[in-house]
């Protein structure tokens, strides 16, 4: 599963975990699945960024903090961008 963090920094960072090794809250939302793993993300970042389309992304580079890496020397990024005309009404994730 996936952790849309909201923590310091940034408050940018995925976090990847096993199915069930993260316990999800009472304001955590489940925003959809990507090949079969749930994306959860906290409702106030959420609200915050409402009026933007989340992209969950791998570049190369560790993985920091709590989450799984993506591969060897990859890790989870999120990009948040502006919807475009040519948008389909699909949210990307």
């Amino acid at each position: 599963m996936f952790f849309q963090s909201g923590g310091c920094c940034d408050g940018s960072a995925p976090m990847c975990f096993e199915q069930g090794e993260f316990l999800t809250g009472d304001q955590d939302i489940l925003i959809g699945e990507v090949m079969g793993c749930p994306v959860y993300i906290d409702q106030r970042q959420l609200d915050a960024w409402a009026h933007t389309d989340m992209v969950l992304d791998v570049e190369p580079g560790y993985s920091d903090g709590l989450s799984l890496a993506a591969g060897p020397d990859l890790h989870f990024v999120t990009r948040y961008r502006a919807p475009t005309t040519s948008d389909t009404g699909k949210r990307p994730l």
